[in-house]
C-alpha cells in the first residue's frame, strides 16, 4: 500500500518525531498549516493503511508510525524500478545519472558506493 503526497508529508513529520500528539504535528507544519481536521483525518486514513498506530492517553492519542521509512522508500523504490525501469536497476542507473543534473563529484561518490556493495559481495 502506498501513501498520498500528503500523506507522505505528514509521515515525515512522524518518522522526524518519533511519536506525536495532534498538535505535536500541526505545530511542526509551516504556515499556512493545515486544518486540525485535515490533520485528524489523514491520521485515520494511515492508521487504516496500517503505516500509523497510537496509544490513547483519556481523550488524546499519542501517534506513532508503524513503518520505517527506510523500509517505506526502499519498497517506493524497487516499486518504481519495476514498474518503469523494466525491472532493471541498470535502466534506473542509466537513467538516474543521465537525467539529473549530478556534478562529477556526486558521480564519483556514487561511483565509490557502487565499488564498496561490489566488494561486500
Amino acid at each position: 500500500m502506498q501513501l498520498s503526497k500528503t500523506e507522505e508529508e505528514l509521515m515525515n513529520i512522524l518518522w522526524k518525531q518519533q511519536k506525536a500528539f495532534l498538535k505535536d504535528l500541526l505545530d511542526a507544519y509551516p504556515e499556512p498549516k493545515p486544518a486540525t481536521t485535515t490533520i485528524a483525518t489523514l491520521l485515520k486514513r494511515m492508521t487504516d493503511k496500517g503505516f500509523v498506530a497510537y496509544k490513547s492517553y483519556g481523550r488524546s492519542r499519542e501517534y506513532y508510525p508503524t513503518v520505517k521509512k527506510k523500509d517505506y522508500f526502499s519498497k517506493h523504490v524497487n516499486g518504481l524500478i519495476k514498474n518503469f525501469f523494466n525491472d532493471s536497476a541498470s535502466q534506473f542507473a542509466s537513467f538516474f545519472t543521465q537525467e539529473t543534473d549530478l556534478t562529477k563529484t556526486e558521480l564519483e561518490d556514487l561511483k565509490k558506493l557502487i565499488d564498496n556493495e561490489i566488494k561486500k559481495k
